[in-house]
């Protein structure tokens, strides 16, 4: 499996820590609980020869899993049941997705998968086929 090392840090990823950033306006998302959300995010980074785009964990609770999208990607696909969706201009709720560092103490939150140069955003089409 080939995976670029290259240091990809769009604007929106913080310099440390967490933050918060509201969907759709940097990107779109789609949420995944737990078990389910981790055997999707591995099927695609193994499809993609480790270079699916950014996917953010949950060390604890639902341990939901958090696949960027670029932004306006959301609404464009129809997704089955029990997978949420945030972003797009037609929501009427203002939804935060916590962000965490390229490095550094991120808990409870961390990369799965990193934004990269060649995939800055998880590829829709490729994710809601693998859903």
């Amino acid at each position: 499996m080939t995976m670029t090392n290259a240091i990809h840090r769009p604007d929106w990823i913080p310099a440390s820590g967490n933050q918060l950033r509201v969907a759709g306006v940097h990107f779109d998302v789609v949420r995944i609980e737990g078990g389910r959300g981790e055997v999707v995010a591995t099927q695609l980074i193994e499809a993609t020869d480790g270079d699916a785009g950014p996917i953010v964990c949950e060390a604890i609770g639902f341990r939901w899993m958090y696949f960027l999208l670029a932004p306006g990607e959301v609404r464009k696909h129809d997704w089955p049941l029990g997978v949420q969706q945030f972003g797009g201009k037609s929501t009427l709720a203002i939804t935060y997705i916590g962000i965490p560092a390229l490095d550094g103490n991120t808990w409870p939150l961390r990369w799965y998968s990193e934004p990269t140069a060649t995939a800055p955003f998880v590829e829709a089409g490729r994710l809601v086929a693998g859903v």
